[in-house]
């Protein structure tokens, strides 16, 4: 998953979403200013506006420092300044209930809802507490980024990082390495248990200060619908989806029982054994594709070969213009490679940007150009996560990342610059207004994006050679999609359904660990091989749970993407099945995106919904629409075996 700072680091807070009203801390606590007398609330708004614009670019820059220039100053800096931002919002929210009751212009009353919206960490009132709260959340993101599991003594000590462990679970068939290495994981967590449970205290405190029960009903409130509403929805959507999930989760165990025999290709209840999933937490099976293609070698898409095609070209060319300079011929020969290292990072960035461009929307600044991390700096340490900045509302976006020359990469650019372009749509709004419609829109907008990037577009571009359809073909397509989208949707709901439990208390924290395992054997039928009680936290090595990013929102995007791509294959004119679909070229389906894209947040998501798709209703019917030819050849593969599982009774 990539992550979209807006306003703060993810492990203080979030704007693109959740909060409310009721007691507010007292002038004296918050640190703002008082307000000017006599003013309106279309005057507090406007204010506000001008205030936070001022404040998040300032934010922003000290987070862009803290990420791409790692070191003490720099983490220092952007801690003060999440403090400050804090000790302002509240500032804010608490001079806003001068205005609780009063008839109100409509615009003015949704920017004053939004702005209560705006934290996924609700501080408390007391600034000790709320100091506190900003040094805990640091430091449990600072061991999860820390993480590493080690192994040995002295000089034969050996250690590995997340990167390492993972490339374990992903090329690995070993049982026991991959076993080895996903426990070493879970390991890093076990110090942060004590850390979490107090932030829960102070994020629920914090919560109840603005009128919620908890911190976990205050999430669940940035949807335009009420919390139980919400909880829902997501409930009806899992349900449409969880036939699908069963039969690719039933192929899956078939596979890894043939693989490593039933005694290990499963565990009791018919569950699938976490460590073999090729993935750290089960959320993407791509990895277990030498297991998993139907079909081997059908309608194969090389992709990687064309790019680092492109990537040797830019080394001969830069070789080309090379003309001595200082150092040894080793150290200009290196710097030569990483020249076109940046070279070809830009090139795969550029062929994102024409996507969008051959929709109608504009080229990108010149100053994303300028100020993006494309590859990893040299000189230091930086945070290479994937992710989009939109650094003052204004038109200075950016993107940050260590791009190499592989599918997985260009995917995920195609996907960052969906956030990019719906920044820049709706740079127009007032800043309160200047989100997604939901949270699960922004990370949408993107991978509706990468569904049209077809065989046919990637022919088209030179990405890959003309291609024969053959229904062998068809489905291997269809399953390594599913393996990333399908596979993912019980994960991206359950990783909240633990959260809620834990904000509300009815998940204690000392039965945290069970509570985690009892929803991921529910939702994803997954189970770990070995005991894991509670001298562990395993809900903390999910890099979200340390850096408190809600996680609904992935699991709306991934059916919201597919809804939106229907509707502008649909507006595109498109006719035959609609995987089949890309609308790259057609200003129509364009036209269409851009007018949904720059209505920001200024709008019930339910109108944005309707003016693009037509409905109201979020709906998961383009999923299965989509993977209809994969779902019916899975029930003809798991005919003869006994599919589903059973989770252990809470």
């Amino acid at each position: 998953m990539t992550f979209r700072p807006a306003l703060l680091a993810a492990a203080v807070a979030m704007t693109l979403g959740l909060a409310a009203c009721k007691q507010a801390p007292t002038p004296a606590n918050t640190g703002a200013a008082p307000p000017p007398a006599g003013e309106t609330a279309d005057q507090f708004v406007a204010r506000v506006n001008k205030e936070f614009r001022s404040l998040s670019a300032e934010l922003n820059s000290a987070q862009w420092l803290s990420s791409t220039y790692i070191n003490s100053d720099s983490e220092t800096i952007a801690a003060k300044t999440n403090e400050r931002w804090l000790t302002q919002l509240n500032g804010w929210i608490e001079q806003s209930r001068r205005f609780d009751g009063q008839q109100l212009s409509p615009d003015t009353a949704r920017a004053i809802k939004l702005l209560k919206l705006m934290t996924a960490m609700p501080a408390p009132r007391d600034p000790v507490k709320l100091a506190e709260l900003t040094r805990i959340a640091t430091r449990m993101e600072g061991m999860y980024g820390a993480g590493s599991y080690c192994t040995g003594e002295g000089e034969a000590k050996v250690c590995r990082d997340i990167g390492q462990l993972s490339d374990v679970l992903a090329k690995s068939r070993d049982y026991d390495a991959q076993l080895d290495a996903w426990q070493g994981w879970h390991s890093i967590s076990v110090p942060m248990r004590k850390d979490y449970t107090r932030f829960v205290e102070l994020v629920n405190e914090g919560a109840k200060g603005m009128g919620f029960a908890d911190a976990g009903e205050m999430w669940r409130s940035g949807y335009d619908m009420s919390p139980a509403e919400l909880a829902a929805e997501t409930d009806r959507l899992w349900d449409q989806v969880k036939p699908l999930y069963e039969q690719l989760h039933c192929y899956a165990r078939g596979r890894l029982d043939a693989e490593y025999g039933k005694d290990k290709g499963e565990v009791a209840g018919g569950m699938l054994p976490a460590h073999l999933m090729g993935n750290l937490w089960q959320q993407d099976w791509g990895n277990l594709w030498d297991m998993l293609q139907p079909y081997p070698g059908a309608g194969s898409l090389d992709v990687n070969g064309a790019l680092n095609a492109i990537a040797q070209a830019d080394l001969a060319s830069a070789r080309a213009r090379a003309t001595g300079g200082d150092g040894s011929a080793a150290q200009r020969a290196f710097m030569v490679e990483r020249a076109a290292a940046l070279d070809t990072a830009k090139k795969m960035t550029e062929r994102a940007q024409d996507f969008y461009v051959s929709l109608g929307m504009p080229k990108l600044p010149a100053s994303y150009w300028e100020k993006s991390q494309f590859v990893k700096p040299l000189d230091r340490d930086v945070v290479c996560h994937a992710s989009a900045w939109d650094m003052n509302m204004e038109g200075d976006v950016r993107t940050k990342m260590c791009i190499t020359p592989t599918e997985e990469e260009l995917t995920t650019i195609y996907h960052e610059l969906g956030h990019i372009y719906y920044d820049l749509a709706y740079n127009k709004q007032p800043p309160l207004f200047q989100n997604g419609a939901h949270d699960g829109f922004h990370e949408a907008i993107g991978d509706t994006i990468v569904l049209a990037m077809t065989p046919s577009y990637l022919h088209s571009v030179g990405l890959v050679g003309a291609q024969q359809q053959s229904d062998e073909a068809l489905i291997n397509a269809q399953m390594r999609m599913a393996l990333a989208k399908v596979a993912f949707l019980p994960f991206g709901l359950m990783i909240d359904r633990w959260r809620w439990g834990v904000f509300d208390g009815s998940i204690k924290p000392d039965q945290y660990n069970k509570a985690w395992w009892d929803l991921k054997a529910k939702y994803q039928g997954v189970a770990p091989a070995t005991a894991r009680g509670e001298d562990f936290f395993d809900p903390g090595a999910k890099y979200h749970v340390p850096g408190n990013t809600p996680y609904t929102r992935y699991f709306l995007s991934h059916v919201l993407q597919f809804q939106f791509y229907k509707a502008l294959c649909d507006a595109a004119g498109h006719k035959g099945p609609l995987y089949e679909c890309s609308f790259y070229g057609n200003k129509e389906a364009g036209e269409k995106y851009w007018a949904m894209l720059s209505k920001g947040a200024s709008q019930p998501w339910q109108q944005t919904m309707k003016e693009l798709t037509g409905g109201e209703k979020m709906d998961a019917s383009a999923v299965l629409e989509y993977f209809a030819p994969l779902q019916g050849w899975l029930k003809q593969q798991n005919a003869n075996q006994s599919c589903g599982w059973t989770a252990p009774s809470a």
